[in-house]
């Protein structure tokens, strides 16, 4: 029976994942803080994001967060005791209820995004072209089903 080597990788390539990796943990940091700012946990926070582009139902923003479908209820519940989400008729399913941001809603959620600093100055130090390169060769690596989600 054969064994597959397994590829070694190469230094330049550990020198990227650890700096992705160091940009994902400033991320989620800064996130943390700019939802704790608005008395809302990380996921509350990242619910309410996702709610103030579409409603969606249930199943789906259990799909998008990765978790299961009754945390995503616990999570909306206290978002609408809050006034920044409400549940309403699926439109082409009157059977399925949609979460869907309020105006107040929306108005948080944006604030959240408008507060996250961490990249906007050093993004803002790298040209145009340098930062189109930067989108494009994340989208790549992400590949058509990681961007979507």
């Amino acid at each position: 029976m054969a064994t597959q080597k397994t590829p070694r990788i190469d230094p330049l390539t550990l020198e990227v994942v650890e700096l992705i990796g160091t940009v994902v943990a400033r991320y989620h940091e800064e996130y943390e803080d700019a939802a704790a700012e608005h008395a809302l946990t990380g996921a509350q926070a990242r619910l309410l994001s996702l709610l103030s582009l579409e409603p969606l139902p249930m199943r789906r923003l259990a799909q998008k967060l990765k978790c299961e479908p009754s945390n995503v209820t616990g999570i909306v519940d206290r978002l609408e005791t809050r006034g920044l989400v409400e549940r309403r008729p699926d439109p082409t399913d009157r059977r399925v209820k949609l979460a869907a941001a309020t105006t107040e809603g929306r108005q948080v959620a944006r604030s959240l995004r408008d507060s996250l600093r961490f990249a906007r100055e050093p993004l803002a130090g790298l040209s145009d072209e340098e930062r189109l390169s930067l989108r494009d060769l994340l989208r790549r690596m992400l590949g058509a089903d990681g961007y979507d989600d």
